[in-house]
């Protein structure tokens, strides 16, 4: 699927051996001690953010990898199977938990787990829910993989303020914890990267918004979203995916929850330590994951383009969304609601990021089980 706080006391942040620390970048050389690769999002100048659910925060790694590249098509068949090779294992015990691109370079970075824990053969989990993925591949220009060392690297860690504790259970997957919904997604813009997940709070749901560089205080707001399907307000439901976006020139997150519902919140609404309602211009569809969530342009307009697992592609107009008035505050009469979206086939769609401002590189899963790495032009949605 697509494209924290003070930087508190380091010493007790960083489990690493360190060579020096940036004071103007609070980046230092060692090896990042990272539990979990729950999310991946770039930033500015090639620099790749790590969301690290188990572990509670964030990390900025810098890899060394600036150099402008280009590439207009990338194919990988049965990545899978081609991961499990240089790891060592079977393509059944591999899984891609993230996918991101490197818009300098155009090289693809996957957070990968190897193995599947216990939980594999519940319908409703996602990869987080099943194992941790602590391993980071990178697929170059020509579909060549290999895996990334994190030894010695650049990096510079932020804690995510009060996340979810590992003890709480999850109210409808039997037997996994919470803190694997610590973090569901992150989009860098504009000088913040912004973090959705779960938190310690009473509304659990969260946005967290870190400087960067990692310097000051994160803030964290608890949000919550009328979902019309449910017929109530949700406190506890993560956003599962979501984008930064300016309506009305004024910066707003689109952000997709289970079953669904598109909610608009407005950047200055989330103020530190208060708790927002989102506003509901959308039930999309019940009993489906939105997987991720991209905006491209075609024809010189913008789109924003959903990929789930259990609906088709999603075609949204963000000037529709722009010019609904109010919000869906009632339970909703038919299946759709709100703003239109037009459909596109897109099945087996479980991540998906911009690869040129033309292509979209998608990881889709056929129906004989492989997955494949494949190109689409932007001319197709």
């Amino acid at each position: 699927m697509k494209n924290a706080v003070l930087f508190l006391a380091l010493g007790a942040l960083y489990a690493f051996a360190s060579t020096g620390e940036d004071s103007k970048t609070g980046f230092t050389t060692g090896t990042p001690d990272i539990r979990s690769m729950s999310a991946l999002a770039f930033g500015p100048e090639g620099v790749l953010f790590v969301g690290d659910g188990k572990g509670g925060s964030v990390v900025a790694l810098d890899l060394n990898d600036k150099a402008p590249g280009s590439v207009e098509k990338l194919a990988v068949k049965n990545i899978e199977g081609k991961i499990a090779a240089f790891l060592g294992t079977t393509a059944a015990d591999v899984m891609i938990h993230d996918m991101a691109v490197n818009p300098l370079s155009h090289n693809v970075y996957l957070a990968v787990s190897r193995g599947r824990g216990q939980w594999g053969d519940q319908e409703w989990l996602l990869p987080n829910d099943v194992a941790d993925a602590t391993v980071l591949v990178k697929v170059g220009p020509s579909g060549e993989l290999s895996e990334v060392s994190l030894q010695n690297v650049r990096f510079a860690r932020a804690a995510l303020p009060n996340p979810v504790s590992a003890d709480r259970k999850h109210e409808w997957k039997e037997g996994i914890s919470l803190r694997t919904d610590t973090i569901t997604d992150m989009s860098y813009s504009s000088g913040t990267l912004y973090v959705a997940g779960l938190s310690n709070e009473e509304f659990a749901s969260t946005l967290w918004r870190f400087p960067y560089p990692f310097s000051d205080e994160a803030k964290a707001t608890t949000v919550e979203n009328y979902h019309g399907a449910h017929g109530k307000y949700e406190t506890e439901a993560p956003i599962r995916t979501f984008v930064p976006y300016a309506l009305g020139g004024k910066e707003h997150l689109l952000a997709a929850y289970l079953c669904t519902p598109l909610v608009v919140f407005p950047l200055a609404d989330l103020k530190d330590g208060e708790h927002v309602k989102g506003r509901t211009v959308g039930e999309l569809g019940a009993g489906n994951y939105p997987l991720d969530m991209v905006v491209y342009k075609k024809d010189g307009k913008d789109r924003l383009l959903i990929a789930n697992s259990n609906l088709p592609f999603m075609i949204v107009d963000p000037k529709d969304v722009e010019s609904y008035e109010g919000g869906i505050t009632e339970p909703t009469k038919t299946y759709l609601a709100g703003v239109r979206y037009e459909p596109r086939p897109g099945s087996g769609i479980l991540q998906m990021d911009l690869l040129t401002p033309e292509s979209l590189l998608l990881l889709q899963r056929h129906p004989g089980g492989n997955l494949d790495m494949v190109t689409q032009s932007t001319r197709w949605f």
